[in-house]
């Protein structure tokens, strides 16, 4: 058994358990006179309390030790101390290891020494320093080893956070897999319908934005561990974040036959936050719903404004909670909740996500519960917004559009050892009205840029061979291609790989999957640029 640590003062005091205490008091004055701090017990029961607080050593007369108290207190002492401790004990002795009592002392307490009567003071004051001393060294072993446990209690902890994040990380990819598989298998099937189409391609598009989110995640997984996500807020309708969480656990629902009833205002809920992330928020609890709900029950989803909060309640009729789970249900791995009922991926993994997410909006979270069978109710309120004044929103609604100039083709060449990855680049690039060429290594490139004279060039970086930093130096000591606009879009994307492709002259840096609509804006800022710049030398010459 291990007790919190003494402090410095407790830990070198000399407790005194003498004959009386005319005798203590005198011997206290000596030690603090000498620099050392004795503290005089009246009993056995007092020292058997000083000892548990910290001492350094203690000093006892012979005649004390006639009882079995002495001897009791020390040794309880010694035994809840552990391994490290080796208590100096120093008996005052007229008849030394001749008498009875001072015998059973030492075969008792073990690290024990006789002082016999008379002594001089300077021979007391050096037997307690030494004791002291000794004393000392065995604090300081127990320190390191305490010192130790505090390090393997950190590297245990740091393993768990990261297991965690990886469980985290698993549950969450298989949301968003779900529609986009069952999209597939339908297209698969027939793909004539053209509005079926578009449904199912916009569906495939809104879970591939969320699984980008959630690689993100990977990507920087020590802030998620210590609950940093970076939020990416906009005013935005909580409506149609309740939607696409519908959406998202259908597969869900469906499976378990229930009911899904979804109550929602006519007039839009406003708040300054991440979609995405509010999508994994009711996304998360939608499918606990239809995890711990009863098959072919009834799940509720309820969204209001009550003054001046957006309050989302998702309820269903299910499992319940137990009421000794219920204040651990937002903790990763929470054993015991729900065993007969947990699914493979039960872990509460969504729950702790939702906690961390809502907080992170300045909002909070509670779950309901009356017990076994008795479902379960889960509430979200977070910061409403007050509505924009039509004035604003007619303000809105006349601000200019952009829209991109017609022009002769851009000449664009892409360069992935990722096939499928380069030619679906291609394929937006043509649907922009752009020329392009392929390449999926850097000595093909350049090949490619001597006949082709690209004005753009889509460089993935981790290229075999010849990597992207080195192409676009041979791009670049080129003098037919020192004006090409460079663009790295690549799954190199940290600060390090971002400074190197500036340092190389690249307009900008993508992380992939690239953001289709920032990167055909700059493809068409380009073309536009290189348009003006054709026609501002034409009006000179």
């Amino acid at each position: 058994m291990n007790h919190p640590l003494p402090g410095p003062g407790l830990r070198a005091r000399v407790l005194l358990l003498l004959p009386t205490a005319r005798d203590a008091d005198i011997t206290r004055t000596i030690l603090e006179d000498n620099g050392l701090v004795g503290h005089v017990c009246r009993d056995a029961g007092e020292l058997r309390a000083e000892l548990a607080l910290g001492a350094g050593a203690v000093l006892v007369g012979e005649e004390l030790l006639q009882g079995e108290g002495v001897h009791a207190a020390v040794a309880e002492a010694l035994d809840s101390q552990g391994a490290w401790s080796d208590l100096p004990v120093l008996i005052l002795t007229g008849r030394g290891a001749d008498s009875l009592a001072v015998g059973d002392a030492v075969a008792m307490l073990g690290n024990v020494t006789l002082l016999e009567r008379p002594m001089r003071v300077t021979a007391l004051l050096s037997a307690l320093r030494t004791a002291l001393r000794a004393r000392a060294r065995q604090y300081e072993i127990r320190d390191h080893l305490m010192a130790l446990e505090r390090a393997r209690d950190a590297e245990a902890q740091a393993v768990r956070r990261k297991d965690e994040f990886l469980a985290m990380l698993a549950h969450e990819l298989r949301n968003p897999l779900a529609p986009i598989r069952n999209a597939l298998h339908v297209l698969s099937m027939d793909d004539a319908d053209p509005e079926r189409r578009a449904a199912l391609r916009a569906t495939m598009g809104r879970q591939v934005d969320h699984m980008v989110r959630l690689v993100d995640d990977l990507l920087e997984a020590s802030r998620v561990s210590h609950g940093r996500i970076d939020l990416r807020r906009a005013v935005i309708d909580l409506r149609e974040v309740l939607r696409n969480a519908v959406e998202l656990s259908k597969p869900l629902v469906d499976a378990g036959c229930y009911t899904l009833r979804v109550d929602m205002p006519d007039v839009p809920l406003s708040v300054h936050a991440d979609p995405v992330r509010l999508s994994q928020v009711f996304g998360n609890l939608l499918n606990n719903a239809a995890k711990y709900g009863r098959p072919g029950g009834r799940i509720w989803v309820r969204a209001s404004a009550v003054g001046d909060a957006v309050v989302v309640e998702v309820a269903d009729d299910g499992i319940g909670i137990e009421s000794s789970v219920l204040p651990h249900v937002f903790e990763l791995f929470t054993q015991g909740r729900r065993d007969r009922h947990r699914l493979q991926d039960g872990l509460g993994i969504g729950l702790a996500l939702v906690k961390q997410l809502v907080e992170q909006h300045d909002g909070r979270v509670e779950v309901n519960s009356d017990g076994l069978d008795q479902g379960t109710r889960v509430l979200v309120r977070l910061p409403r917004l007050v509505q924009a004044t039509p004035e604003a929103e007619e303000a809105q609604d006349l601000a200019p559009v952009s829209r991109p100039l017609e022009s002769e083709a851009l000449r664009v060449l892409i360069v992935d050892d990722n096939e499928d990855a380069a030619r679906t680049l291609a394929l937006m690039v043509e649907l922009l009205g752009m020329e392009y060429r392929i390449a999926c290594d850097g000595e093909t490139a350049l090949e490619e840029a001597a006949r082709f004279s690209p004005q753009v060039g889509l460089l993935d970086i981790g290229l075999p061979g010849m990597d992207g930093y080195e192409l676009a130096r041979r791009l670049r000591n080129d003098p037919r291609h020192a004006g090409t606009v460079l663009i790295a879009i690549t799954g190199w994307a940290g600060a390090q790989d971002q400074q190197k492709t500036r340092a190389l002259g690249f307009a900008d840096h993508f992380r992939k999957p690239a953001d289709i609509t920032r990167l055909s804006a700059l493809l068409e800022a380009t073309r536009s640029n290189l348009q003006r710049r054709a026609g501002a030398e034409s009006s000179a010459a």
